[in-house]
């Protein structure tokens, strides 16, 4: 096979076109079986074969920095600069499913949040040139997807102004992010390529022109780069050359030597340039360009024939989410749903499906989608937001200034809160419950179970002056955890086994971590530790009843699924505090670090959040009080 022999980038440059066409085949192939095994990102991947080979055999990497936004594309590049061992492809020890700098110098961004890349290829090109790096070229791969992001359009502005600063930006047009890709810029680009007239008219001429000996192809290359007058004249690419952007294309993706010839054009250009070119995601596998839901934009595990799962998962927390919006959607015509170019993994198909004059797709833009929802808001709607609790971190201060400052009632529906896994570091929803507990009027609901889930949005959308946040967890919803008695608004799930005066510990269990904590009682109750856990089910504001509630207690733990600076424990504390209560307290949750790809149960056991990891601490912690208790006793006593 030549896959196995490819080492490296420069080993592309010893084979044919002919060989290069089979080398492009084969990792379509490694691709299909890999992560069918494992799961993955598999269509868009098998979209850029062509492109990522064209890139190494026209750049120098990784002298020369070939970047990629989002970075779920980059496993061809993995391929091609050395690591073909995809057997632990996003389990622990084994391969990131985004480029990563501990595995390669060739991996340059890993956050694998999409719209960024142009920014970090104007940073690079702009250190190149005050460095004297002129022999140093940028290119920075971004599709048409995340173009719809506001950041790619300020670095534009940016990079555009700086005409003799080299820098090559691939646009990479599959007409997709997750889904299709909507809005203006889709229109545009759409437009690019349906007007075919200017690539027809190449075609021809160079059938023509590389019959002719010795000038042919020179020609060629000077017609293919002309000038904007004659582009213009036959395709409207004006938007990108208004901006000062040269703009080569477009380009048929899948052409190995078009790409080539079109790339090293563009790198010998003295300024900013555009490779315009059109690939087909999940290209080369059947199941996948037959799936029009994201063309297999990420899959579990698969047969490879088929493309069918293996396994069929129970109902997901998201699946919850989708039917509850629905039935919404009937009993309220004024409830609106807001996506951000992703209505399939956020759960909001069926809403769209049903309601298609009510749902929104901004594209991947997550700060206009938050101050789009104010004005809904505004204008009467009760818009509801739903994304990944990670991608909330973009929009904070419209969450902040837009919808909070102006009390209007929007719902954020946050999908993948806490570990998440094998996505790796930029996909932990970790921060969310730290982040938005700043924000004046805000009201955070984390539920334990699918029953809680639908009581708390639909308590959610009900609140029409202030934003309220309804966040779970990835997968599989769990068994219903059901109350034993109500203290205020918090749920109490369990009470101590035998009546005392003042029991042990109050826990105090978030979300979805409740069968945990369920747990941990059972532990701490074997040790003769007496303990009631409570589900304050509203964490944002502190429920008034937990500081008189906690008062009765020897000591508060807290145990949350995000990050312990900032989160649900250090706002339990300072109610606390301002309530006068002076009870020993013990926070639970994640660390302030960035956490490897793993699975979430590797994860939650690397960190210390088990049921044995947390009873054997505050074993101890109830231990040290009863130790300090006779101690004072004695000293009584003397």
């Amino acid at each position: 096979m030549l896959l196995t022999r490819i080492k490296g980038p420069r080993d592309l440059d010893r084979l044919s076109q002919e060989e290069l066409d089979q080398l492009a085949a084969e990792i379509r192939s490694f691709l299909v079986d890999a992560v069918s095994k494992t799961g993955g990102h598999l269509g868009p991947n098998l979209g850029v074969v062509e492109l990522t080979i064209a890139l190494h055999r026209v750049f120098d990497s990784p002298k020369d920095k070939v970047l990629f936004d989002t970075g779920h594309q980059a496993y061809v590049h993995k391929l091609l600069t050395g690591r073909q061992d995809f057997g632990n492809l996003r389990s622990k020890g084994g391969l990131s499913g985004y480029p990563s700098r501990a595995e390669s110098d060739h991996d340059v961004i890993e956050n694998s949040h999409a719209s960024t890349v142009l920014g970090w290829a104007d940073g690079i090109a702009k250190a190149n040139e005050v460095l004297g790096r002129e022999d140093h070229h940028v290119a920075a791969v971004i599709g048409d997807g995340a173009l719809t992001g506001g950041m790619a359009w300020e670095a534009l502005n940016n990079i555009a102004a700086a005409k003799d600063r080299p820098l090559v930006i691939v646009v990479n047009d599959n007409e997709r992010s997750y889904g299709p890709t909507i809005g203006g810029l889709a229109n545009h680009l759409a437009t690019l390529r349906t007007t075919d007239g200017y690539e027809r008219f190449l075609a021809r001429g160079k059938d023509l022109l590389e019959r002719t000996p010795v000038v042919g192809k020179p020609l060629y290359e000077t017609l293919h780069g002309a000038k904007k007058g004659l582009k213009d004249f036959i395709a409207p690419q004006g938007m990108f050359e208004d901006l000062g952007l040269k703009y080569i294309g477009p380009i048929d993706g899948h052409d190995i030597e078009a790409l080539e010839s079109a790339l090293q054009r563009a790198k010998r250009f003295s300024g900013p340039v555009i490779v315009h070119c059109l690939t087909q995601k999940g290209r080369g596998y059947e199941p996948a360009v037959q799936d029009e839901a994201d063309r297999f934009h990420a899959v579990g595990v698969i047969h490879p024939d088929t493309g069918l799962p293996v396994s069929t998962d129970a109902a997901s927390w998201t699946s919850v989410f989708a039917d509850e919006m629905v039935k919404l959607g009937k009993e309220r015509k004024d409830i609106v749903a807001i996506t951000a170019a992703m209505l399939q993994p956020v759960g909001l198909k069926k809403f769209a499906d049903a309601y298609p004059d009510r749902i929104f797709d901004v594209g991947i833009a997550e700060q206009h989608g938050a101050t789009s929802a104010a004005g809904l808001a505004t204008g009467g709607a009760h818009p509801v937001f739903a994304v990944y609790a990670t991608f909330l971190n973009r929009a904070f201060d419209q969450v902040l200034m837009d919808v909070a400052l102006h009390k209007c009632g929007v719902t954020f529906v946050l999908d993948r809160a806490g570990v998440t896994g094998t996505d790796g570091a930029s996909h932990n929803g970790m921060w969310d419950m730290s982040i938005l507990q700043v924000v004046p009027g805000l009201r955070l609901a984390a539920p334990r179970d699918a029953e809680q889930l639908r009581a708390q949005l639909n308590e959610a959308v009900l609140v029409k002056d202030a934003p309220t946040v309804v966040r779970f967890s990835k997968g599989v919803v769990g068994p219903a955890v059901p109350a034993v008695g109500k203290i205020g608004g918090m749920d109490v799930l369990r009470r101590p086994a035998e009546e005392v005066t003042r029991p042990d510990v109050l826990l105090v269990s978030v979300g979805a971590l409740a069968p945990m904590c369920l747990e941990i009682a059972d532990l701490l109750d074997k040790q003769g530790i007496s303990t009631t856990v409570v589900d304050p089910r509203w964490v944002k504001p502190v429920d008034e009843a937990l500081a008189p509630l906690a008062d009765r207690h020897r000591v508060v733990v807290t145990v949350e699924d995000n990050s312990r600076a900032g989160g649900v424990g250090s706002a339990v504390a300072q109610a606390l505090r301002d309530a006068g209560v002076d009870v020993p307290l013990r926070d639970f949750g994640i660390p302030s670090r960035f956490l490897d790809h793993a699975t979430r149960k590797e994860v939650m056991a690397e960190i210390g959040l088990t049921a044995p990891d947390i009873a054997r601490q505050v074993t101890g912690l109830v231990a040290k009080l009863d130790g300090r208790y006779e101690s004072e006793q004695a000293a009584a006593v003397d």
